[in-house]
């Protein structure tokens, strides 16, 4: 289970430029649209897509930073900037929706009137370029990638509330109906964004990574090597790559060789297993582990 990471990290900075740039010059679109129809929703959506321009640029360039190697400041890299980014942004949409969920609801109380033919065209219009944003984003694979493209996603079906919202007024005296969908598309969009959140948060505690399972790693290795371990810990830098160190007892005659050759069968092991980075100590089965939480 190997992985190009410089590849990868490549096309994940490249699908967060990409989105950045569209939603900046539909954000222009919106602007010049708002002010030519006399719309106030849509020039207030112009500054909540400023906003998220805000957003995709902090992500661009905390995912340029990620892709930075190791150093004597960051010994394992920046990965984690990436994820950064995503923890900003998922505030960022919690703020928005909350936002969007104190001015919707007072409207089921209160409709307005909207101007719908303005909002069917620039409907339209935002639904194509917030969603090629989203669609270049749903092919990466990062946390980071993952946040942003559901802060698209939250504009692409706003902006479906408002094409059949538009469509319904042209015909039906009815204002109240973009409140109540505005509400649903509100809600959903803050439960998976909370979600993310929630990864996100057990990436920094060092939760170990979902489906990596530590005792049956062990009882591989003991199966395979005929090797005991302890202190076994996993852990992942970004959602992606996947860490473990690992204390293995070995007998005490064997030789400085049967010990290379140990080390990289364990790692080879773990490298199918899907393990990206091993820290290997060996320990004589005469030796005492001198880490106060072996176990």
């Amino acid at each position: 289970m190997g992985h190009n990471h410089e590849h990868d990290h490549h096309n994940q900075t490249g699908n967060i430029k990409v989105a950045f740039f569209l939603n900046v010059s539909f954000t222009i679109i919106e602007i010049i649209g708002g002010l030519l129809t006399n719309s106030m929703a849509i020039l207030s959506d112009a500054l909540h897509d400023l906003g998220d321009s805000l957003s995709l640029g902090i992500a661009w360039f905390l995912e340029k930073v990620a892709g930075k190697k190791p150093d004597d400041t960051f010994t394992f890299g920046y990965a984690r900037f990436s994820l950064l980014g995503a923890f900003i942004n998922s505030v960022v949409i919690v703020v928005g929706s909350i936002l969007i969920l104190y001015h919707a609801i007072p409207r089921l109380l209160n409709p307005e009137p909207v101007e719908a033919t303005g909002m069917f065209f620039l409907a339209i219009l935002g639904i194509v370029i917030n969603g090629l944003a989203v669609i270049r984003l749903k092919k990466g694979s990062s946390i980071n990638e993952k946040v942003v493209s559901w802060h698209l996603m939250e504009d692409v079906l706003g902006w479906a509330v408002l094409l059949v919202a538009s469509i319904v007024l042209m015909f039906v005296d009815w204002p109240i109906l973009d409140p109540i969908l505005s509400l649903g598309i509100t809600a959903y969009i803050l439960y998976n964004v909370v979600m993310n959140l929630k990864d996100i948060l057990a990436i920094f505690l060092q939760r170990a990574p979902k489906g990596i399972d530590r005792d049956a790693l062990q009882q591989i290795l003991k199966e395979k090597l005929a090797l005991d371990t302890h202190h076994v810990h996993l852990w992942t830098l970004d959602g992606e790559r996947i860490m473990m160190s690992v204390h293995l007892e070995v007998d005490d005659n064997q030789s400085s060789d049967d010990l290379i050759e140990t080390k990289k069968h364990v790692r080879e092991i773990l490298h199918d297993e899907g393990i990206d980075h091993v820290t290997i100590e060996l320990e004589f089965k005469r030796e005492k582990c001198q880490s106060k939480d072996c176990c």
